[in-house]
């Protein structure tokens, strides 16, 4: 692999930023409502791409945040928010996870310009893996920074030891992910960028779904509080958060949940 930099044309190969973020996707039942929802809480646009009519590009002005697609899109998958990750080759990596205890929900399957597949790590928690070329502008989504994945978890080592086997994080291939422990957190970098958390203390058995092991997608917005007022005049709930606070856990009304994030705390 080439060790310099990340182009910064508009096209960028899943292969050059192996195992790191690379998008963020909520299944959902039903396609108008959430982007009614999520256009009144996050101010986001929509857009088609190459994937069809069935999934959405959701923009704040001029740059990719996320995309949308309903559940039978991916296999009549649940109502969730999901990161996908950037592999060089999905299935490899599929078979990476199978062998250290992961399994496999959807895929890898075919959606042009590439190959995606739904896994969960060992403990449940779910995220996907994506091999081919990255949405369109999406080095600006990076340097934006406007969305930040962080995974809540029984053991933050184990679950290190697990993806950076399946993900190939701190390998010895050039330009792959570094991770440092700091803070009792595992801290993922790419490029030098911080693009993940993994910390511990999450349980596999509790009643309480915001407790069991999971990714959880947080999202940069200028007032946490509006978005809080909005998700509830529209339908959604607030989870978790204070008024006043700097992040707020919030419902979408077909119970995916997600937080927002004041940018001044990033």
């Amino acid at each position: 692999m080439n060790s310099s930099k990340t182009p910064t044309s508009e096209h960028v190969a899943s292969s050059s930023v192996f195992g790191a973020p690379c998008w963020v996707n909520l299944t959902t039942r039903d396609l108008r409502s959430a982007e009614r929802f999520y256009h009144a809480v996050l101010g986001w646009d929509w857009r088609t791409g190459k994937l069809g009519d069935e999934y959405r590009f959701a923009h704040v002005g001029e740059l990719p945040v996320a995309g949308v697609s309903v559940v039978e899109a991916m296999g009549r998958t649940a109502v969730a928010w999901t990161p996908f990750f950037a592999a060089s080759n999905a299935n490899e990596t599929v078979a990476r996870s199978q062998e250290r205890g992961g399994t496999t929900a959807v895929g890898p399957i075919s959606f042009p310009p590439g190959r995606a597949a739904l896994l969960a790590d060992r403990d449940g928690a779910v995220f996907g893996v994506w091999e081919g070329e990255l949405v369109a502008n999406w080095e600006e989504w990076r340097r934006a920074a406007p969305v930040f994945v962080e995974l809540h978890t029984r053991n933050a080592f184990d679950a290190a030891i697990f993806y950076a086997e399946v993900l190939g994080w701190a390998s010895t291939v050039a330009g792959c992910c570094e991770v440092d422990y700091e803070d009792e957190k595992v801290v993922l970098r790419s490029q030098g960028d911080v693009v993940a958390r993994i910390h511990s203390g999450a349980v596999e058995s509790a009643p309480d779904p915001s407790i069991r092991p999971r990714w959880q997608i947080h999202f940069t917005v200028a007032d946490v509080a509006a978005c809080a007022r909005a998700a509830l005049a529209n339908g959604g709930s607030v989870i978790q958060g204070e008024e006043g606070s700097d992040e707020a856990i919030l419902c979408d009304p077909d119970g995916a949940r997600f937080v927002v994030r004041s940018k001044q705390s990033q």
